[in-house]
């Protein structure tokens, strides 16, 4: 440094663990101090319960993953056949049918021929998932209605989600406080449309198992959920990985 320039350092550094002090050669200290045994304490509460929301997200996936091969295998027919596609995403469990496969061009009742597929649904839903929520959701191509009389893709596609609503409540005893319809017309595409495939592959109708949220999930394994954990756990409660 350049003459009758003074120069001062301050520092402070905790290491946590022990008991003393040290001065550097440059006159910084470092205070070491020891850790409460309440403090340890709480971190070892905190890693029992991080664990065991491992455990609680790791059993709810084997549920759905569980749920997904009964589902293939119960459609392993209208899978090959490309009428319906049973999968997961950040959803959950999701069942595609074709919408030509539940039901005629325009038209929101469900053909007889679609009922023995729909029973198969019905069937894991209530043997493997019986209290999880669903989200039936109808979704359209983007060619306007022209002689339904639905006064927009959005009508109709709620129309038919609702209409599987129905069925599965009011036929397969699902249980109607877990199960919401919805409609989205054309605005969630899967694929372009336009070609024919891609418009047909479009007009659908999904059939989604939800995941129960880890709040739930302590909330019936009985633990309390601690002020950091839960922060963390709302953020994640979208889905489970």
């Amino acid at each position: 440094m350049g003459a009758g320039i003074r120069s001062r350092w301050w520092c402070g550094v905790v290491v946590v663990g022990i008991v003393g002090s040290l001065v550097g050669s440059a006159g910084c200290a470092v205070h070491l101090h020891k850790r409460l045994p309440s403090d340890l304490e709480r971190i070892a509460n905190l890693s029992e319960e991080l664990e065991r929301e491992r455990q609680l997200r790791e059993q709810e996936q084997a549920k759905l993953d569980e749920a997904m091969e009964q589902l293939r295998r119960a459609l392993r027919q209208e899978i090959d056949d490309d009428q319906v596609k049973v999968g997961m995403d950040e959803r959950g469990v999701v069942i595609t049918f074709v919408a030509e496969v539940l039901f005629d061009s325009g038209k929101v009742k469900i053909r007889p021929e679609a009922y023995p597929v729909l029973d198969k649904v019905a069937r894991v839903l209530t043997d493997v998932t019986p209290d999880r929520r669903i989200a039936i959701e109808g979704h359209t191509d983007n060619e306007p209605i022209k002689r339904s009389g639905w006064k927009s893709n959005w009508e109709l596609s709620t129309a038919r989600s609702t209409s599987v609503l129905h069925y599965l409540v009011d036929e397969k005893g699902i249980q109607p406080d877990l199960v919401h319809a919805t409609g989205y017309g054309e605005y969630k595409p899967v694929t372009s449309n336009d070609t024919r495939e891609g418009r047909q592959k479009n007009r659908r109708v999904e059939i989604v198992i939800l995941p129960k949220e880890l709040g739930q999930l302590k909330a019936e394994a009985g633990m309390e959920m601690e002020p950091a954990a839960q922060e963390a756990a709302e953020a994640g409660d979208q889905y489970i990985k």
